[in-house]
């Protein structure tokens, strides 16, 4: 636990301006980010005696070991900054809302040239109109499947449309009415956009037109005694008024506005959203959050709104949001949201009438929300814990160890050996931080020694970050280093240029000059990282490319583990505890579950621990187990998979995706093609004598396929070689034993 007035400021050095602070821990991972609009008054107030401190903050001052800030103009870049920070670092101490689910939107893209409606989740497209949320896609469906009687939009997706243009002849809804088949030209293209078009106006609440429109439509059919026409319109007429149903009229004057409601107790705290259009509620999402800090209903809502509307703009931020508690302070806020939609914005506390009324059905959600919560977390939480107190029982840890990495090899008879390396915090997965190695140190099938170079990478980056923190010092003078172990950093990953605000940090071991931002020890400028030992080779592929270094953001393996676990028996933890050893690692325990009798084999014990079948310890260390398991075969298909797949074609430099392509269609095959002569090739659009010199030569070089035999009568089969998705051509398959056996990979 660290000390606050080690890294205290000093007295002065806080300017009394608006801006933006960092906590970071010891690892250089920011911790809590916060705003102020005076720096100096508000960090003032984290140095003081730690009794008169919250708990939550206490524990925070404590986990750190460094504060910067950075310097803002005004208290809306302030919040604006804060937003990008914490949503950029995913701090530890700030209120973060979880859910467990992406919330579906109903969605027309209008930019299409035949608009389809369809759902959607995730990040929001340009030039797709977007309705909702709704809290489950069936909603949608049913809303949908409701509309099209009276808006016959196309629903299908891009494969379905082209297959029906190509035949001719269109899906089930275009026979039965609930498409208008522009697959096959029953419509134009300018009145199916305007009948999606239509179906936008209808979702956005403008249904009286449609109504009245349609009534008449069934009045003049009955009158004309078009009966069975007239049933049809009455028939639509009702559907639209069921969609209707669907979404009550909750304010009488068509207001559009957004209410934000909160439900709290010490520790947690939910949040419930209601999307009112047109007066009618078109969507609802909710949020949950632990109170890791001390807050205000208030500061929650602040968050909330900075969650909501962070990356919206235009119409997508109502011209009214009312909610139970007002930001401190308030101006700022509003500023924001007004330049997020481009005009005024009313934030405000509903007091009386039907915002009142409805402010008090989504306050009543919200308990809910948080008593289901609270109701579902309390036994996961409660297994999670039991179960890491077992594991640090069973094998006799000081701690429980909250973080844990597993890893495994996967091979197929020695070819494309691959390892994984997942990471379990405090009993649930982080697969932002998986990583995913080749073993390239040597060939063939050896999985000890494949364990072996595998921990020596990940733990040799984890001593060069430690090293380039001044927390470490010779990582190089170890003389127990493994020579033969092979080279371990990532890519070279360089860090985009700072922005222009200042940042000064104020650290306990490393200190930064005022006036910019840097690695510690180097004044000013912009840090840049290389990931790169002194091999320079590449270590274990990341999941996520972009994940930087010197600002706090996840380092590609600088955080250690309480607890590594290896997939194998007693070689396979000689084996990761050899690599630590020659590390000079010794705070890190090392453990192996055997996939027959699930033994827990410990380093330099003969016996294995073995836990109870029913213990929820075990079962923490099986699914640990079986995800490095699944995460490292998907990875060793994929890399065969892309093996199979080469051609001759591969080989020829310069040669890419689409003139491949272009080169097989032209000649049908790779066979025609190893047969043409240059003068043949340059015919290809977009390949000059230079790359057909290139390509005859190499495939010249390359080995003629083997032929292919019909194994049940042996005869040699005289076909083409075909040619692959990738644009270059199979092999033939030889007579010979069938290599993709599953039940041999590892």
């Amino acid at each position: 636990m660290a000390d606050p007035s080690s890294y205290r400021p000093r007295p002065g050095q806080i300017p009394d301006s608006p801006g933006v602070y960092r906590f970071r821990d010891e690892h250089r991972r920011v911790i809590y980010v916060g705003k102020a609009k005076s720096l100096r008054q508000r960090l003032a107030n984290y140095f003081q005696d730690l009794s008169g401190l919250h708990p939550r903050t206490r524990q925070m001052v404590t986990t750190a070991a460094s504060v910067e800030w950075t310097v803002v103009s005004t208290e809306v870049e302030a919040l604006q900054l804060e937003y990008s920070w914490i949503k950029e670092y995913d701090p530890r101490f700030n209120v973060k809302y979880r859910d467990d689910k992406s919330y579906p939107y109903l969605a027309v893209t209008m930019q299409e040239e035949f608009p389809r409606v369809q759902v959607m989740r995730g990040h929001k497209k340009k030039g797709v109109r977007y309705f909702g949320p709704y809290a489950h896609a069936w909603a949608i469906r049913d809303t949908v499947d409701l509309m099209l009687r009276v808006f016959p939009v196309r629903t299908c997706s891009a494969g379905v449309f082209k297959n029906a243009s190509r035949t001719g002849r269109p899906c089930l809804l275009g026979y039965i009415g609930k498409c208008s088949a522009p697959c096959v030209g029953r419509i134009s293209p300018d009145d199916h956009w305007e009948l999606a078009d239509e179906f936008c106006d209808f979702m956005t609440g403008r249904t009286g037109t449609y109504l009245r429109r349609l009534e008449k439509q069934m009045t003049e059919a009955a009158e004309d005694m078009e009966y069975e026409r007239a049933a049809r319109l009455r028939d639509d007429i009702g559907a639209l008024r069921k969609a209707m149903e669907k979404n009550a009229v909750v304010l009488a004057d068509a207001t559009d506005a957004d209410l934000i409601a909160v439900a709290e107790d010490e520790l947690e705290a939910a949040v419930q959203i209601f999307h009112v259009r047109g007066g009618r509620v078109r969507g609802q999402r909710g949020w949950v959050t632990d109170k890791v800090e001390e807050i205000t209903t208030g500061a929650l809502v602040e968050h909330a709104l900075q969650q909501l509307y962070g990356e919206e703009t235009g119409d997508a931020v109502p011209k009214e949001v009312l909610v139970p508690a007002l930001p401190e302070p308030l101006e700022p806020v509003q500023e924001w949201l007004a330049g997020r939609r481009g005009s005024q914005v009313s934030l405000r506390i509903p007091q009386r009438g039907d915002k009142r009324a409805l402010m008090e059905t989504v306050e009543r959600n919200a308990q809910q929300s948080l008593i289901l919560h609270k109701t579902k977390r309390a036994s996961d939480l409660t297994t999670r814990s039991r179960a890491l107190e077992e594991i640090a029982e069973a094998l006799d840890l000081d701690s429980a160890p909250l973080r844990i990495e597993c890893y495994d090899i996967s091979h197929l008879q020695g070819d494309d050996v691959v390892a994984s390396m997942v990471v379990f915090e405090d009993g649930l997965a982080r697969k932002s931080e998986y990583r995913r190695f080749q073993i390239k140190g040597f060939e063939g099938q050896d999985d000890v020694r494949s364990m072996h170079e595998v921990i020596t990478r990940r733990f040799r980056r984890y001593l060069a970050e430690k090293e380039r923190t001044g927390e470490w010092t010779d990582p190089a003078a170890d003389p127990t280093a493994d020579p033969n172990a092979a080279p371990s950093a990532a890519a070279p990953a360089t860090e985009p240029p700072a922005t222009s605000a200042t940042t000064t940090p104020a650290t306990a071991s490393a200190a930064t000059t005022p006036g910019g931002t840097g690695t510690p020890g180097t004044p000013g400028g912009t840090g840049t990282h290389s990931g790169t030992d002194a091999n320079g080779a590449p270590d274990g592929v990341p999941l996520v490319d972009s994940l930087k270094d010197d600002d706090g953001r996840p380092r590609r393996f600088a955080y250690p583990p309480q607890l590594v676990v290896v997939d194998g028996g007693q070689p396979q933890v000689a084996a990761a505890q050899r690599a630590l050893d020659e590390l000079g690692i010794d705070d890190i325990a090392v453990c192996g579950l055997a996939k027959r009798l699930e033994e827990v084999w410990l380093p330099r014990e003969d016996d294995p621990v073995v836990l109870p079948r029913t213990s929820e310890g075990l079962y923490l260390l099986q699914r640990v187990r079986d995800e490095a398991h699944r995460f490292a075969i998907t990875y060793q298909r994929t890399k065969r998979a892309k093996r199979f797949r080469a051609g001759p074609l591969d080989d020829v430099p310069g040669l890419g995706e689409t003139r491949k392509q272009a080169l097989i269609k032209h000649f049908g095959s790779v066979k025609k093609l190893r047969a043409a002569t240059i003068d043949q090739i340059c015919e290809v659009p977009g390949i000059g004598r230079k790359t057909a010199e290139t390509i005859v030569a190499a495939l010249a070089q390359a080995a003629p396929p083997a032929p292919a035999v019909n194994t049940a009568t042996g005869e040699i089969m005289e076909e083409e070689e075909p040619a692959t998705a990738a644009g270059s051509a199979g092999e033939p398959v030889a007579a010979g034993p069938r290599q993709e056996r599953r039940g041999q990979e590892t």
